[in-house]
This record gives C-alpha cells, sequence and structure tokens, in this order.
C-alpha cells in the first residue's frame, strides 16, 4: 500500500515523560495525522503498560472515580497520591507515589528510596471496599524489591541482630530474616510490569535501571547483592522462586515484591492494556500504526509499550511509525522512525513532528508493507 491510498491510521502513544500524558500525547498526534491525511480515519488509542498515565488510561476506557490520600514519597517526605477506584476494583500506579518524577535528578538516591507509599495506597484502597487490586509498575525511583510496600502491610525485614533494616534497597545486602504479617492482603492482584526483566543479575532492575535513578557503580553493585539476597530470603523462608520471574525487576524489583508479598499475579502491562484497549482488532482494519514515547530506545525493546505496538502492528502486517522525542537503537521491520533531536516536546512540538513525519512518509512512499 502507498501512503495515496492510507484510509484508516490507529495513533496509540504511551505518555512522554515529564511532559506529557498518554491523552494529551495521544491528542496531539492525531492533530499531526490529521493535518497530513484530513480523509482517513484516524482511532485513538492512548495506552500505558503501567508506568506513568495508568490512571488516566484506565479511566478513559472504563470509567471510575479518583481518589487522592496523603502517602510517603520515595525518600519519605508525604506526597499527594492518587488511586482509581472502579466499583469494587481499584487501579494503583506506583509511580504516583514512588516514582522518579517525585525526585529532582540531584536529590536521587536509590540507595534509600521507598516504595512504602505503594503499600499505604493498597491500604487505602483495600479498605474502602476493593477486592481485586490492578498495580502498575514503571517509573520509579526505587531499587527496594518491594520491601517498603511490605512494610506498609505489615510485613518486617530484620538484620542478624533482629533489628529492623533501614528503608531502602541499599540494606538489603544485611537481610537475615523476613517475618511475615499476622494477616495477609486477601485480595486478588495483578502486577502489571513494564518490563520483563527479572530481579537481579546482568539484566536485573539495579544493573539496567539503577543508573537512571541516580545509582553510580558501587551503589549498582551494593543493589544488585541486596536484590539477590531478597531473593535467596524469600526461597528460603516463603518457599517462593522470583529470581528469575519474567518482570520481576519491573519498577526496582516491585514486580518480585508484589508476587512474594502480595501474592499477585505477574502480567505484561503492555500486552494487559493493549486486550483492553482492543489493540488487535484495531489493526485488522488498520493501513499505519502512529505511535511513541518520549525516548525509545533498548530498553522499549523489553516488554514496554510502544516495543510491544510495533511488535504487534508487524504481525498484522500493518506498517508503524514511530515518533519520539529521541529514538536510539534498533527497529523493527516495517517502522519508520521520526525524532526531534532528543529535545523536549511540548503537545505543539508533538503535533508538528508527527505532521512533518507523516508529510516524510507520504512524500516518500514509505508505507510499503
Amino acid at each position: 500500500m502507498t501512503s495515496a491510498q492510507l484510509k484508516s491510521v490507529v495513533v496509540a502513544p504511551t505518555a512522554f515523560k515529564g511532559t506529557l500524558g498518554p491523552i494529551e500525547a495521544a491528542r496531539a498526534m492525531s492533530e499531526g495525522v490529521r493535518a497530513v491525511w484530513p480523509a482517513a480515519e484516524v482511532r485513538v488509542r492512548p495506552l500505558s503498560d503501567g508506568g506513568n498515565g495508568l490512571l488516566e488510561v484506565c479511566r478513559a476506557l472504563e470509567g471510575g472515580g479518583l481518589e487522592e490520600h496523603e502517602v510517603s514519597g520515595p525518600l519519605g517526605a508525604p506526597v499527594r497520591a492518587r488511586l482509581l477506584r472502579q466499583g469494587s476494583r481499584a487501579v494503583i500506579e506506583s509511580a504516583e507515589a514512588c516514582g522518579l518524577h517525585r525526585v529532582p535528578p540531584e536529590r536521587r538516591d536509590p540507595l534509600r528510596a521507598t516504595t512504602r507509599g505503594v503499600g499505604a495506597l493498597i491500604s487505602a484502597a483495600v479498605s474502602g471496599g476493593a477486592d481485586e487490586l490492578i498495580v502498575g509498575l514503571g517509573g520509579s525511583a526505587t531499587v527496594d524489591g518491594g520491601t517498603g510496600m511490605a512494610r506498609a502491610l505489615g510485613w518486617r525485614f530484620l538484620d542478624g541482630s533482629d533489628r529492623p533494616l533501614p528503608e531502602g534497597g541499599g540494606s538489603l545486602v544485611d537481610l537475615a530474616r523476613i517475618e511475615p504479617p499476622g494477616r495477609r492482603l486477601g485480595v486478588r492482584v495483578v502486577a502489571l510490569c513494564d518490563v520483563g526483566n527479572p530481579l537481579s543479575g546482568r539484566l536485573g532492575a539495579a544493573r539496567v535501571y539503577g543508573p537512571q535513578k541516580g545509582a553510580g557503580p558501587e551503589a549498582v553493585a551494593t543493589l544488585d547483592a541486596g536484590l539477590t539476597r531478597l531473593a535467596g530470603l524469600i526461597e528460603e523462608e516463603l518457599d517462593l522462586s522470583v529470581g528469575d520471574l519474567p518482570g520481576a525487576g519491573a519498577a526496582g524489583g516491585l514486580g518480585a515484591g508484589a508476587r512474594a508479598f502480595l501474592d499477585a499475579e505477574l502480567a505484561s502491562g503492555a500486552v494487559w492494556m493493549m486486550e483492553r484497549a482492543g489493540v488487535g482488532r484495531l489493526l485488522e482494519t488498520a493501513d499505519l500504526l502512529v505511535t511513541g514515547e518520549g525516548h525509545f530506545d533498548v530498553q522499549s525493546g523489553m516488554g514496554k509499550l510502544p516495543g510491544r505496538m510495533l511488535e504487534a502492528a508487524a504481525a498484522a502486517g500493518v506498517p508503524s511509525l514511530l515518533v519520539c522525542g529521541r529514538v536510539d537503537g534498533p527497529l523493527p521491520t516495517g517502522t519508520v522512525a521520526f525524532d526531534g533531536g532528543g529535545r523536549v516536546l511540548s503537545a505543539d512540538d508533538l503535533s508538528e513532528l508527527t505532521a512533518a513525519a507523516c508529510r516524510g512518509i507520504a512524500g516518500e512512499d514509505r508505507l510499503q508493507t
């Protein structure tokens, strides 16, 4: 198919972190598409794989009411964080409590950062009557293996002298014993993982994502050793193997923590969201997919939503246009990429960049499948 024959376009981006949420990004990109192909049917699906924007996307798809609660932020100071209540189900976006956006770059400290606020949101959701929780993992400032979340729900993490460990992933190397609460949570939990990484090791939470959270080489080694220690104690004391579980490394090991301390089912956030949004049906009749995020790189291919979208489009025989602030790394076959040269994009910038990208592929007939 050539661009002149294009009739149906699916616009399905995720958040451009730090600037645009999924809905705002989708609106801007769809305006850019319509500026070039005004006669085309443009079907818009803002998406989230469990990280930034999960609440707004779930609310747009299925409704519900937002609640705000004061919880511990990643470095302990209180923050106002939201959850989405949909009847007896609650949706929690972990980044609301412990997100990287909560900490200025100069103050990032993954050795101390905690997921305690996520546990407080879970407690508030259950106290309000939820019997099913969807917990989105992604965009965190933490590498504590979900121990902060668990502390807020009554779990204790003790050293060799039976003293509680300090908050954060940096203390986990001294973990000697895990003490469960008297009463477990007792609700169904689905944890949406934005990546498929294991808990520790070469592809684990600390080594792959620690540096972007402020960890230097020494801190990365300490965090990785702590997560390995945590996995060993979980297996020894809870009879549960989480170290190599796909998604265990999501949100600094919160995936492993959710599995161990909440008895959660770990799911690919991208796949869960794409099914909810009916992406497969949309691609069946689409001539082009337009997707994007702030920075597309090798991590995007580790289970993040834009990577999954490009894979789905390729499997359906639909060409793809990837529009991002910055693009690094290999692209799937059938994908054409345009970026903003690393600029932070406003909504107007993104609309203009998308229009320029569409004009570029239209002028060069680069929609051949």
